[in-house]
């Protein structure tokens, strides 16, 4: 359980299932809730530096963290993600340099996550979408 100024977070576990690899099968928290929209790879001025899937997976959380940041919060807050993308083989490809991009932004943050493959986002050029609940201190 980890706990902070009116906020405060525990992992679910199920004893009789497999311990998650990477996530967690539930979280529950108290505190102030935020719901960060769907984020993609872009840069803040709305142009695509990258157009490879790892640059704008990377890019993707990195603006999911802003909203957080923006909010009073950090990764240790973030509860949920749910990752859209548009190539479920790219990213099972990748998911070794998945983990090292996911550990240098969020650090040892296990929050519940969804991953959804989509024919396509709003974005022409987005390759993924990520979408966030954090649990802020009061």
């Amino acid at each position: 359980m980890k706990t902070e100024a009116n906020v405060t977070s525990e992992i679910v576990t199920v004893p009789t299932w497999p311990r998650p690899k990477g996530y967690s099968n539930g979280v529950i928290a108290t505190g102030r809730i935020l719901m960060v929209a769907g984020q993609i790879g872009w840069e803040p001025d709305g142009t695509f530096a990258r157009e490879d899937f790892l640059g704008q997976f990377d890019r993707a959380l990195a603006n999911v963290l802003e909203v957080v940041r923006a909010a009073g919060g950090g990764p240790e807050h973030v509860v949920r993600l749910t990752i859209y993308v548009t190539d479920l083989d790219a990213y099972r490809n990748a998911l070794v340099e998945i983990g090292g991009i996911y550990r240098t932004r969020m650090g040892k943050v296990f929050p519940a996550m969804a991953l959804v493959g989509v024919a396509g986002l709003v974005e022409k050029k987005a390759l993924v979408e990520i979408e966030a609940t954090a649990s802020l201190p009061s």
